[in-house]
């Protein structure tokens, strides 16, 4: 990984744009329906540059850029300047944006319309609702904690929601029947009282040399487990696809295992196999 992904909240932040034409109206372009407050300068101000948060610089190369890019790097804010990636503190990504649902391909700067390409392969895979169903989960985040203050027991159930009925009426504009699906797996979750029922489970997956090899349903399924049972040489092409939060186990005992199964953990039992 060359450069650390961040996405940085946009609520009462500054950003300004300065230069004109088609390539500052495209940053500037970038923030429409955000809560940021956008300013377009023609040139730098150092009074506006000391109150921003993110400058973005279109300005060809001369005087006029080295003012511009010194005042901005004299304030707090992160610099970018347009196609010049040696001279930005970071680079803008190719964004799908779903409301509170961001997704964000970056190339360092190295082949922009390779994460233009990507871009357009996820916008084609994500539904427009999906930043309906992130609101939906979230204005229900308190309640769902406090059924399940277990964090394992709170991702069995948010998989159920995430992946069940409530998440199909919500993006099909159904909130009353996401609302009634929210509760029935709520109640699924539980066992008679207000704690989970325990439904740990070990799935295995065999795994060569190339994680291309994976088909989609193993590869959600392993991006999805609580805990990695390994075996063997397992490629990092395929520890990639897990969560960088999933404990990574060799040669547990069979107490360990057991234990896991009890606490309701998903374990996904990586073997590698040759050839």
């Amino acid at each position: 990984m060359d450069s650390f992904p961040a996405f940085l909240p946009l609520a009462g932040r500054c950003v300004v744009v300065i230069g004109s034409g088609e390539a500052a109206d495209a940053k500037a372009r970038l923030f429409d329906g955000s809560p940021a407050t956008v300013i377009r300068l023609p040139g730098a101000d150092r009074d506006v540059l000391a109150t921003a948060d993110l400058v973005f610089i279109a300005l060809p190369d001369g005087p006029e850029l080295d003012t511009a890019l010194a005042l901005a790097r004299s304030g707090r804010a992160l610099v970018n300047v347009v196609d010049r990636p040696e001279l930005s503190a970071f680079t803008t990504p190719s964004i799908v944006d779903r409301g509170p649902v961001v997704a964000a391909i970056g190339t360092n700067g190295a082949a922009p319309m390779l994460a233009t390409r990507l871009r357009q392969q996820l916008e084609a895979l994500t539904p427009p609702r999906l930043g309906d169903l992130a609101d939906f989960v979230r204005a229900r985040q308190a309640e769902t904690r406090r059924r399940f203050p277990d964090l394992v027991a709170r991702r069995r159930v948010l998989r159920r929601i995430l992946e069940g009925p409530a998440a199909t009426a919500v993006l099909a504009g159904d909130l009353e029947a996401a609302q009634q699906a929210y509760l029935d797996a709520l109640e699924a979750g539980t066992s008679g009282t207000a704690q989970p029922a325990p439904a740990g489970e070990v799935w295995d997956l065999q795994v060569g040399p190339d994680a291309d090899a994976l088909t989609l349903g193993e590869a959600r399924r392993l991006g999805a487990a609580d805990r990695l049972w390994l075996e063997g040489d397992v490629p990092d092409t395929v520890m990639a696809l897990a969560r960088r939060d999933a404990p990574r186990d060799r040669n547990p005992t069979d107490d360990a295992v057991q234990a896991w199964l009890a606490a309701g953990e998903v374990i996904c039992r990586l073997r590698a196999i040759r050839g």
